[in-house]
């Protein structure tokens, strides 16, 4: 199966329909009996529709790195040719430019979620610079308009300002033109005029295509996953299956092909850290847990825990987040840390003790440890019933013996229905309402 797919204005629609490809190495895009039915669909409209005109800066000399395609034998012509129905989805592209600009961020080394939060605030803050321009972003450094912004060739830096838990965020950042990406170049290395693919308009393309599901889904490498609807497939442990799609960009014989697939993987499960310990430690009932963590139960609920993101649940409507950098060894009934009274005194005071005084919060469960969350040294700790773990966490540590078994289990699809959800993952991923 196949997807015609064309940058276009939001008021056209676009159709394809499924091409087909003979083993030999033909494509023939008109079967006589069709058996996959035409799905609508098309390339997000971020950038709007790219028109062939000059552009109006001057292209820098940049080193663009370019594959010298090796010259196909033959078309093959051994064997019985079959007809065979493929995932990838045929782009059509406009002849033109495209703008790339250097993004530089600070403070830096933020997650590629904040970088894109970052940018699309930046975007309609500054409405009288962007216009009616929507850039694509690749989440670190590289940014794609349209038609060039009025900045010329200078390096130009803005203060954006993200609304934060406590206090607001403010970065900067600064945006330089680097040079003009011209489709004109990949339509000749598609159509066979010349055998060198240049890999920027590639870059380019797969950066318009990924830059919408990157703010609709959770991305995950080059795949896209959303959290369970409909279906539940638990791992133990705290795990389960999140499914989603693969999606590449890639240069074929004579078109530009969107590759999807479907695509699993495990995630953390959004629940309390209360039922998330039990199914670590394989607790049925916390009611039956009266007595401290054992040292071994300790050790392996901290190896599970560390480095997860909880949110708090005893402040009302502020859900704070906090990085989970270890778990006590003493129960909050016993676990202390130095408070700062208004006079200016200093006390030893326990973490039980802390919540019935400041929430009027009696803990149900001060038998058991605490986190210990932020940095070490601020000694910042929370009891396990006011602690939730925030959705959208892959799990990163191996699976069990078991986890894997049914992992492969869920997965496992025939090739019918692979093909059904493949057309149902570009029907709900609605590319051509993407604006």
């Amino acid at each position: 199966m196949e997807v015609n797919a064309n940058f276009v204005a939001p008021q056209e629609q676009i159709n394809f329909k499924p091409v087909y490809e003979n083993i030999n190495g033909h494509f023939n895009g008109t079967p006589a009996a069709p058996v996959v039915a035409p799905v609508p669909v098309g390339v997000p409209g971020a950038m709007g529709v790219l028109q062939p005109q000059a552009p109006a800066l001057q292209p820098q000399l940049v080193d663009v790195p370019v594959f010298n395609c090796p010259r196909r034998p033959n078309l093959g012509r051994e064997g019985r040719p079959i007809v065979l129905r493929a995932n990838h989805f045929q782009i059509s592209m406009p002849r033109g430019y495209v703008h790339h600009y250097d993004i530089n961020i600070q403070p830096d080394k933020c997650p590629r979620k904040v970088n894109r939060e970052i940018i699309e605030t930046m975007v309609h803050a500054y409405s009288k610079l962007f216009g009616n321009l929507r850039p694509v972003f690749d989440g670190r450094n590289n940014l794609y308009t349209r038609d060039p912004l009025p900045i010329g060739n200078d390096r130009m830096e803005l203060e954006v300002t993200l609304p934060g838990e406590g206090k607001d965020r403010v970065f900067r950042v600064n945006i330089k033109w680097l040079a003009q990406v011209s489709l004109f170049a990949l339509e000749e290395a598609l159509e066979g005029r010349t055998r060198q693919i240049p890999y920027d308009a590639i870059l380019a393309l797969d950066v318009v295509m990924r830059h919408l599901p990157s703010m609709t889904y959770t991305p995950v490498g080059r795949s896209f996953f959303s959290s369970p609807e409909g279906y539940y497939h638990p791992l133990g442990g705290g795990r389960e299956v999140w499914f989603g799609f693969h999606q590449s960009v890639r240069p074929s014989q004579w078109k530009m092909m969107l590759n999807i697939d479907v695509s699993a993987t495990a995630f953390y499960k959004a629940q309390p850290v209360i039922e998330f310990m039990c199914e670590v430690l394989d607790i049925r009932d916390i009611g039956e847990q009266r007595k401290p963590l054992t040292d071994s139960q300790r050790v392996k609920f901290t190896k599970e825990i560390k480095g997860l993101k909880i949110e708090i649940t005893h402040c009302g409507a502020m859900r704070r987040k906090y990085r989970v950098c270890n778990v006590t060894r003493r129960p909050a009934q016993m676990q202390s840390f130095p408070l700062q009274l208004e006079n200016g005194q200093t006390v030893e005071c326990t973490v039980a003790k802390y919540f019935l005084d400041k929430y009027k919060m009696k803990l149900r469960y001060p038998h058991l440890p605490c986190l210990q969350v932020g940095q070490e040294h601020k000694h910042t700790y929370l009891p396990l019933e006011v602690c939730n773990i925030v959705a959208g966490q892959r799990c990163i540590k191996k699976l069990t013996d078991m986890q894997t078994s049914t992992m492969i289990k869920a997965t496992a699809r025939s090739a019918p229905d692979r093909e059904r959800e493949i057309n149902s993952l570009v029907r709900r991923a609605d590319f051509n309402n993407d604006s």
